[in-house]
């Protein structure tokens, strides 16, 4: 995907997170950070567990309120964007409705805008013919394999066409090759959508093989350490996997956050020599 030229589609500035600020159980979850996201770019944040990236993509969500700083969204506060359903989320575990089918989960959203019956089931259909589960409209979740219900998730999420997916680890527990066609899934339609994506992964091929931009963060207080571009073109397919370039970035992200775990450690050291 490439990014279309000086539209931000988010913008993070200067924000830090503190949970239960002032007490004994204060958490400094991320600190100072500034962010910018050009439209139709996909960037993803990697770190050490607890570093703040799900909470990051929360602010960009407004389902949390930043401590310090601010997030705009589409040109608009992050709680506006938020109130006209500017983005679509997909997480770790599809969410789908057991109860409901395939298409009624995809209709969802469009229920709740209050879109009339005839357009929701139009839409639904066109956006099963984009994850390739035309036939699957009339099954449940549960009659679908992992993989199935994380393409129905995706959408669900994309059904009203936002122009921003905000992911929080959607292919964490799907086994390699289904990862793998997943995000070859997921590349082809955003592309075919132009849709912006901010996705939260701990695997680094995951994030080199999807991205444009892979967003380093240190170990809390989150804090965005490097901005690693990545050079793969727009097409990607399984020979981008074994080409040098993809190897070379793989290497360029891990030597980013192997400093920042040797940045933990030293951080931890002094703060036990300066408990004894």
């Amino acid at each position: 995907m490439s990014a279309a030229a000086n539209i931000s589609a988010v913008e993070v500035f200067a924000t830090s997170k503190i949970f239960n600020q002032e007490s004994d159980k204060q958490v400094d979850a991320l600190l100072d950070v500034n962010l910018t996201i050009q439209s139709g770019e996909f960037v993803s944040l990697i770190g050490p567990s607890g570093c703040g990236k799900s909470t990051l993509l929360r602010l960009i969500a407004n389902l949390l309120e930043p401590t310090q700083g601010s997030i705009r969204v589409n040109n608009k506060t992050a709680a506006q964007a938020r109130l006209d359903q500017d983005y679509g989320m997909a997480f770790q575990q599809a969410g789908l409705f057991d109860w409901r089918t395939v298409r009624k989960n995809i209709e969802l959203p469009l229920e709740l805008k209050g879109w009339d019956k005839d357009k929701r089931e139009a839409r639904a259909i066109e956006m099963l013919g984009l994850v390739k589960l035309e036939e699957f409209g009339n099954m449940y979740p549960w009659q679908l394999s992992g993989g199935m219900q994380q393409r129905v998730a995706i959408a669900r999420a994309l059904a009203a066409h936002p122009p921003l997916l905000l992911m929080d680890e959607p292919f964490g527990a799907l086994d390699e090759m289904t990862r793998e066609y997943m995000q070859g899934e997921l590349l082809r339609i955003c592309a075919e959508t132009s849709t912006t994506v901010v996705f939260v992964t701990h695997s680094i091929p995951e994030a080199v093989y999807l991205s444009n931009r892979v967003v380093v963060m240190s170990p809390r207080p989150g804090r965005i350490l490097e901005v690693i571009d990545v050079n793969l073109g727009s097409k990607r397919n399984e020979q981008t996997r074994a080409a040098d370039g993809f190897f070379r970035s793989i290497t360029t992200v891990r030597e980013a956050l192997r400093g920042t775990h040797a940045e933990h450690v030293a951080a931890n050291a002094i703060r036990g020599a300066e408990d004894r």
